[in-house]
């Protein structure tokens, strides 16, 4: 581990060299509060399903770190353990991922709603390249904030971070902008689905197609009736696979642009072990060889590990970056998830899902 300034902790008793077993003990501190963030915020989680443990993780290390923003920063107690977190967890949490989607429903769902998954994907991505550019936002702002709004919410934004690596406080402000638009989705899609005279089924295809973070999906689908629930989040799960192609192109892009070379090196080096991982988990599911009981233990422990990073990446958001930011990401955030909803009923209509 590179020197950091690291003040107020060193390490064991009589360790006064910096090595393996200093770092170890140095990062137990940073380690133990993202931990203990994403542990209160996952039983939080449960009876606050409207914002789900992912976000209520990151408004706590958020709260941490403006009243305690010398101990969080990378100098002070908790900044080697905080900045361990945000670098090594994501891979495991996303692989984990893969166990919730076995490949016969994802072929099975795929099939019925390919239409509208995929056109409202296009149409959120000429949105974001639009908008974007009109709003003047950073490329790493763009990318974060459309792929939480068009994917798949906080787990989108945590698989683009292990891949792209921006600025934190750009990965605070896309997950807070997508917190926003979680809660306005839960509060009115039921109301309009009802108003619009919506099936179940076609209001569960609405939820889980443009509606962000796998939780809130399954809040508004709850509030609607229980098949609308169970089928939205299948269609959720279905569109987190977009992840994959997702991860793999920004690979090929960030090391075109660091290297400027466009020739593409062997595959195997450009693919992010997690996205394989993730497709193996997949695959793992589909054939039933792991027990219900564990699957669904495997996927609360994924979900408890994505807490953690966005707990560790809510210290570092500060009143200072948040004024800084401004209201552009806000309002890129609004008009796609604006865009997102108007499209997918729209290709709803015009293949009969009413």
């Amino acid at each position: 581990m590179t020197s950091c300034g690291f003040d107020g902790y060193r390490g064991p008793p009589g360790s006064d060299k910096v090595g393996p077993v200093t770092d170890v003990y140095r990062r137990i501190p940073g380690l133990g509060l993202a931990a203990g963030l994403a542990t209160v915020a996952t039983l939080l989680g449960t009876f606050v399903p409207v914002a789900g443990a992912p976000v209520l993780a990151l408004v706590a290390g958020a709260a941490v770190g403006m009243r305690a923003e010398g101990q969080v920063a990378d100098s002070g107690r908790f900044g080697p353990g905080l900045a361990w977190a945000r670098q090594h967890l994501l891979g495991a949490a996303i692989a984990l991922l893969g166990l919730g989607l076995p490949v016969g429903a994802v072929f099975t769902v795929g099939r019925e709603t390919a239409v509208v998954l995929l056109g409202t994907l296009c149409a959120g991505a000429v949105t974001a390249l639009f908008v974007g550019r009109l709003l003047g936002l950073h490329r790493e702002s763009v990318i974060l904030i459309a792929a939480g709004t068009t994917i798949c919410g906080a787990s989108a934004i945590a698989a683009t971070t292990a891949v792209l690596k921006p600025d934190r406080e750009r990965v605070a402000y896309a997950l807070g902008t997508i917190f926003v638009f979680n809660i306005v989705a839960v509060l009115a899609y039921p109301p309009l689905g009802r108003t619009i005279g919506m099936s179940e089924e076609a209001f569960g295809l609405w939820a889980g197609t443009a509606i962000n973070d796998t939780s809130s999906v399954l809040a508004a689908g709850i509030a609607f009736g229980p098949v609308a629930a169970s089928f939205a989040v299948v269609v959720k799960l279905v569109r987190s696979l977009m992840i994959i192609p997702l991860c793999v192109g920004l690979h090929f892009s960030c090391r075109r642009t660091d290297t400027g070379d466009l020739a593409r090196p062997p595959l195997w080096r450009t693919v992010p072990l997690f996205v394989v991982l993730f497709l193996a988990a997949s695959v793992v599911a589909g054939t039933g060889v792991l027990p219900s009981s564990w699957t669904a233990h495997l996927t609360d422990l994924s979900s408890w590990l994505v807490a953690a990073v966005l707990a560790a990446i809510g210290t570092s958001l500060t009143w200072r970056r948040l004024r800084s930011a401004g209201s552009r990401p806000l309002m890129f955030g609004g008009a796609l998830a604006v865009v997102l909803a108007l499209s997918a009923l729209a290709l709803q209509w015009c293949t009969g899902w009413r």
